[in-house]
């Protein structure tokens, strides 16, 4: 038996120590002891490593010579393991007596004991563990894994052991990730009854079943076994699939006799089901945890419907509180983002065996997982290796449209609006006096159907309604489908089953029609049962339609030819620089502009843009108006006026400024606005006598007006918009403080899938950009999103980002906000003049939406969708930010220089530190 023969240098350690005096054999130190003097117990577990090494191949570690390269013996044993060669590392002498299988699995132990960081080498009950099993990925009925003892799938991509969560003494048996985050649990045994020590342990009985028991043999969780084993195992697999099986029998296709995935914790992984077994009656749903430190279940459940067709619901105890709406071919119509990509599939299958829904990743590099979060919310995180951390991808529920029937029956619900709620066509308000603050009574019909000559109205651009009253057929056509909902007086809506090659088979629902909204992305149209007297009313309306449509060809046409006469005129005396390339809007003539802004009179300027003032002005018809007029000596404002007339002619939503037309005349070049009397944000916050007219309440209802315009512009509209200068001025407030997004002269379209873009000449502002436009000319949805965290943050504090000074420190404002974020005093950054008004919980969730939406990389920030999300619902459990980009300390000399804001041209490293 080996015995160690020298105890000179042994050291008692806590964790972790540091020398000065390193004593030691070169060949066999740990890099960290090597060159910065730290030891640990991992220090040891790096020596162990190569003694392995040197065990099996019988080479020294630093006399290893090989013809081919110039690598020690790790790096030799390295280059065979990743080329599949590890057999090759064995010393010739052990051909006639070694087990292929045990010198496999010293060579893999012995690899993961020297890994370069310590953190990534497994503790010595885990070598131990490793060494005396069959293989690392497996648990027999001779081998119980004990707290401490781990087991690690094949591939090294997940891992199972005991833990404790984070503020936590309790200890689960639980599977995390192994490569990538380490820490993140994705399944947990014993949510229900904790461990409350160390003394657990989980065996595998010989009928097949995994018990965990504690220092009592009393059992505290088992599973179960559909049939009797005579040999049985249980695996890690590389999907993170705990499965226990018959011997040797480990493929993935075959009918395991238990699996951790049919009981799934709060992470629905690749692979993964919801839904049911309708055979067995297996219900595969998950579960929140009861926070993020407690993997106890809590009161959110997400659970496949099969009543009707089935739809994805969230319940918060027995109650139901958001659904996906029924699956559509693509994806649930309630989330018609959540579409297949390049970077995974989604599948939704009913037979007569189960119905399910699941997702299979494509691209097995960019590791995925769904999570319901503590407060209900549906999360898709996908893992970002450049930052080492998960990326919020998108989220199932981003807005208040998103709570279950909060409209009520018969009725429609549209952010965009105020009141979010209102009827379909054809129907009325329940309760009309209560309609303006209550809406979940709903709406009725305004004429009571007949069933003998009933019609349908159709609406498109919408989630369709719940389900759990519906019938359908998959091989019907959309014609079959409206003559089956006429013949029975008690169906109320028809809609193809199956949006997909036109559209296939036949849905229909029965009863009141609940939980509709707008999605203007949505494909799948719905057919709404209406009486004739409706259908009549709107017969009446198209011949009216019509009869106006053609004399307005007619006129249309004539006044086309005189514009067009007129416009080829001006355009040979002008030589006019800009197309009038589908403006979509009306086109004001010089004389009108000119009248209305009295000749362009100093006394009404009221702004000064980026390429030029703003007038206020007064049209014939007493209409007040904003024009914008380009400075005629501006070199590089043409095209970005053009791209503003294209832009916003396509764009309608209540935060964002109304374009009324533009005038393109002489070397005129101006585009008309509604007119905000109550000028822009910056105006007010940043003036110390103005900004205490704007309460808490107001301020608040100005950062969500600015998000939810955002967000349209990023997801919702017919384009998808980058705005690229969003800032404090470009926020202008209506004479109810709405907010209202304007100046989109740099914005840019995305088309289709595309997901970010690159400049080589970066324009914008100071103190908005974020780092990766400025720096690197990189920018997308996620730049915006930079943008806002800066003004919300501005918002709550009333003080300027790049103009921010302090006492203490040089700082900019996001500097500031992250030092007291980090101390727990973050209510100190409110603005004092809100401290009678504010909310002190709501001032806590804007400054960490704030700091999350301005963290250094864009893959950490949020998408618009959770910013609006967040900020529209209280008590939820948010991300913890980290540090924000352009967080710099500078010297006190810098700190004087000049912080006038203005346009960035041909930017430098050298030139963006923070002032």
């Amino acid at each position: 038996m080996p015995k160690f023969l020298s105890s000179t240098l042994p050291k008692f350690l806590v964790v972790e120590e540091k020398t000065k005096r390193v004593i030691g054999t070169y060949g066999y130190l740990s890099p960290e002891y090597a060159v910065d003097g730290r030891y640990s117990v991992k220090s040891d577990v790096f020596s162990i490593g190569v003694i392995i090494l040197e065990l099996v191949s019988g080479r020294k570690n630093r006399k290893f010579h090989h013809l081919e390269h110039h690598d020690n013996l790790l790096g030799h044993a390295w280059l065979l393991w990743i080329e599949g060669n590890a057999l090759e590392l064995m010393d010739d002498c052990l051909k006639e007596s070694f087990s292929e299988s045990q010198v496999l699995r010293c060579i893999q132990v012995g690899l993961l004991c020297v890994q370069e960081l310590p953190e990534d080498r497994p503790r010595m009950a885990s070598v131990v563990f490793w060494l005396g099993n069959e293989a690392l990925d497996t648990i027999t009925t001779e081998k119980n894994i004990r707290d401490g003892d781990t087991i690690v799938s094949a591939g090294g991509i997940y891992e199972l052991g005991f833990f404790s969560p984070a503020n936590s003494k309790n200890r689960y048996v639980g599977i995390w990730y192994k490569k990538i985050s380490t820490g993140t649990v994705v399944w947990v045994a014993n949510r229900n009854i904790p461990l409350n020590d160390t003394s657990g342990e989980l065996t595998l009985k010989p009928s097949g079943i995994l018990v965990l028991v504690d220092n009592s043999n009393v059992s505290i969780w088992s599973s179960n076994s559909s049939r009797s084993l005579k040999n049985p195992k249980a695996w890690l697999l590389d999907s993170g699939n705990l499965v226990v099986s018959d011997g040797n029998e480990r493929d993935p296709g075959i009918n395991f006799v238990w699996q951790s995935f049919d009981y799934p914790g709060n992470t629905l992984l690749p692979g993964m089901k919801l839904g049911k077994n309708l055979v067995t009656g297996m219900d595969w749903h998950t579960t929140s945890w009861k926070s993020t430190d407690d993997p106890t279940p809590g009161e959110y459940v997400d659970r496949l419907d099969s009543h009707g067709y089935p739809q994805l619901f969230v319940y918060r105890n027995s109650s139901i509180v958001y659904s996906s709406g029924p699956w559509n071919g693509i994806a649930f119509s309630g989330s018609p983002n959540s579409k297949a990509s390049d970077s995974y599939t989604f599948r939704f299958a009913i037979n007569q065996q189960e119905i399910y829904y699941k997702y299979e990743l494509k691209n097995e590099s960019m590791p995925t997982r769904v999570v319901i979060n503590p407060s209900g919310v549906i999360e898709h995180l996908t893992w970002i290796e450049r930052s080492q951390s998960w990326f919020l991808y998108l989220t199932a529920q981003f807005d208040n449209c998103d709570r279950f029937a909060l409209c009520g029956p018969y009725s429609s619900c549209n952010i965009n609006i105020s009141p979010p709620c209102d009827c379909l066509k054809g129907f009325q308000p329940r309760y009309p006096q209560e309609s303006a603050a209550d809406w979940s009574s709903g709406c009725v019909r305004k004429t009571s159907l007949d069933c003998n000559h009933d019609g349908f109205l159709k609406f498109s651009g919408i989630k369709m309604p719940d389900s759990r009253n519906s019938w359908y057929n998959e091989s019907m056509n959309l014609e079959e489908c409206e003559k089956t909902c006429l013949a029975d007086c008690d169906c109320t809506a028809y809609s193809n089953l199956d949006v997909r090659n036109g559209g296939s088979g036949c849905l229909l629902w029965f009863g009141e029609l609940i939980d509709i909204r707008e999605f203007s992305q949505n494909e799948q149209d719905l057919y709404v049962r209406v009486a004739a007297s409706e259908l009549d009313r709107k017969r009446w309306r198209k011949r009216s339609v019509l009869i106006a449509a053609i004399s307005a060809v007619v006129g249309t046409f004539i006044l086309s030819f005189l514009a067009w006469f007129s416009f080829q005129r001006r355009k040979r005396r002008t030589g006019s620089e800009v197309e009038n390339e589908d403006m979509e809007l009306p086109l004001f003539d010089l004389v009108t502009v000119t009248s209305a802004t009295e000749n362009f009179s100093c006394a009404n300027v009221i702004g000064e843009g980026g390429f030029g003032p703003v007038y206020k002005g007064i049209l014939p018809d007493g209409q007040e108006i904003a024009v914008k007029r380009l400075s005629k000596y501006s070199g590089q404002g043409v095209q970005e006026l053009k791209n503003e007339i294209v832009l916003i002619a396509k764009l309608q939503h209540r935060n964002l400024v109304k374009l009324l037309g533009y005038c393109l005349e002489r070397e005129e070049r101006m585009l008309i606005y509604e007119f905000m009397p109550n000028t822009s944000l910056d105006y007010i916050i940043f003036d110390s006598s103005r900004k205490a007219s704007l309460a808490w309440k107001n301020r608040f209802e100005i950062a969500m007006g600015i998000s939810r315009g955002l967000l349209y512009l990023h997801q919702d509209s017919r384009l998808r918009i980058i705005h690229r200068d969003l800032k404090t001025s470009n926020i202008l407030l209506d004479s109810d403080m709405n907010a209202k997004i304007s100046d989109f002269g740099l914005a840019k379209i995305f088309t289709g899938d595309q997901l970010e873009g690159k400049t080589k000449r970066v324009i914008g502002t100071y103190g908005y950009m974020s780092p990766e436009y400025a720096v690197d000319g990189q920018y997308s949805v996620k730049s915006d999103v930079f943008s806002i965290g800066v003004i919300i943050l501005e918002i709550v504090s009333g003080r300027k980002n790049r103009k921010f000074h302090h006492l203490e420190h040089y700082h900019n404002l996001l500097g500031h906000a992250w030092l007291l974020w980090t101390e727990g005093k973050a209510l100190e950054l409110m603005d004092e003049c809100l401290k009678e008004s504010c909310s002190a919980s709501q001032v806590l969730t804007c400054i960490q939406v704030g700091l999350l939406c301005v963290q250094k990389l864009s893959e950490d920030r949020p998408t618009m969708a959770s910013v609006v999300f967040w900020l529209g619902n209280e008590g939820l459990v948010l991300p913890q930010p980290k540090q924000p980009g352009f967080f710099i300390e500078r010297n006190s000399m810098e700190s004087t220089e000049s912080t006038d804001e203005g346009y960035v041209t041909n930017v430098s490293i050298s030139i963006l530190e923070p002032r």
